[in-house]
């Protein structure tokens, strides 16, 4: 299958990608939340089926005669620079593959950069908005299967990583599944503001408590004070009684 696919489009698929497709042929999840008894579709990762692995072709967008083609649309003031590099082309320059859908707000391409022949050494990952724009997203595949599934498949998180950013309803998603990598600006700004800063020596550190005195109840007798005092009197009692016994008379 992989090899047919190569033959078809003379291009040699990169290794990781190669491998994902040995491993399983495409992949596809989804997850949904429960809002006020009502369940709705968030999350969606997608990984297209070698089938479904097809070239964004060069034929006219609209069914009408002589509409505009990719192609023709292609704009040449996007220059490379130190931050990003040179954008793909939608002309024999660039060969495009088409990745995932993103549910219709763009799609996630598999770019050979110099035409074909297409060389694995020769690939990158970009996202196409819907303003038919480019934006790069990683070097390799697997840095892009990573950051598939670290952003949880959240509505139009590859808009994270344009100029525009996420729009506002994707926003509240971001924050309350992913709040901190729906901000990438912040990650780079300042790294102490995720840092703990507590110090764990004055967390858990003793006070000194005033202690309060207890108040004394009236002392009890102890049992040898009381045992002492039974024998003492007790002699007492037997000689009393060994007396009376001496004066009675006699018949």
């Amino acid at each position: 299958m992989i090899s047919s696919w190569e033959q078809k489009n003379n291009c040699v698929m990169p290794e990781d990608v190669k491998n994902f497709y040995l491993m399983t042929n495409g992949f596809h999840m989804t997850w949904n939340v429960k809002l006020d008894e009502h369940i709705i579709p968030l999350g969606s990762m997608t990984i297209n089926s070698i089938s479904k692995l097809t070239q964004l072709n060069h034929s006219s967008m609209y069914s009408l005669p002589n509409a505009p083609t990719l192609a023709d649309l292609e704009d040449d003031t996007q220059e490379a620079n130190e931050d990003q590099p040179e954008k793909p082309h939608f002309d024999s320059r660039s060969v495009i593959f088409e990745l995932d859908s993103c549910s219709g707000n763009g799609k996630v391409c598999l770019v050979y950069k110099n035409g074909k022949p297409g060389f694995a050494r020769d690939t990158e990952i970009w996202f196409l908005d819907r303003a038919l724009y480019w934006h790069f997203l990683t070097d390799t595949f697997t840095a892009y299967y990573r950051l598939l599934i670290t952003h949880l498949g959240l509505p139009q998180w590859q808009y994270a990583f344009t100029s525009y950013g996420i729009s506002p309803q994707a926003k509240q998603w971001f924050s309350m599944y992913k709040p901190i990598t729906y901000n990438t600006d912040l990650l780079t700004e300042d790294t102490d503001s995720f840092v703990n800063k507590l110090d764990p020596s004055k967390v858990f550190m003793s006070k000194d408590k005033a202690l309060i005195p207890k108040k004394k109840g009236p002392v009890q007798p102890s049992v040898i004070e009381a045992h002492e005092r039974m024998t003492s009197v007790l002699p007492t009692c037997t000689t009393s009684r060994s007396l009376r016994k001496t004066k009675m008379p006699f018949h």
